[in-house]
């Protein structure tokens, strides 16, 4: 009696392996987007967060463009987005309003906010005003 498979028998299963993994594969790939819309959520807030106590302490908030000097104090590091490693667009509409955005890549829910911010070559589809 020989021992092993026979040719048949692993061509099944590597045919099962592959429709299984051509269904799993696209599923990963919208978990992967999920989760970096998460963090791009969490990451608006806190820059929100530490915006906050900026205007708290200095009575406006910064000048629109990069916040990694103004904020320094306030956050360890600016976060940013995790698949571009650009920064978030922020701009300072008046001493007492800003906008902060985000592209989501699962799509964005409308936010009325003054104003309107851009993300790199489109709009954004997620925005962070001032309470």
């Amino acid at each position: 009696m020989k021992k092993g498979f026979t040719l048949i028998e692993l061509l099944v299963v590597f045919s099962l392996m592959g429709i299984i993994m051509s269904i799993a594969i696209p599923a990963f790939g919208a978990s992967r987007k999920s989760a970096r819309d998460g963090k791009r959520k969490a990451d608006l807030e806190m820059i929100r967060s530490a915006l906050e106590m900026y205007r708290s302490d200095i009575g406006s908030y910064p000048l629109s463009g990069s916040l990694s000097t103004p904020l320094t104090g306030y956050l360890s590091s600016i976060p940013k987005d995790p698949l571009t490693s650009t920064d978030y667009p922020y701009s300072r509409l008046t001493t007492n309003t800003y906008i902060l955005c985000a592209n989501l890549e699962t799509g964005g829910q409308a936010i009325s906010c003054p104003g309107s911010c851009t993300c790199g070559t489109g709009s954004c589809n997620y925005e962070i005003c001032n309470p």
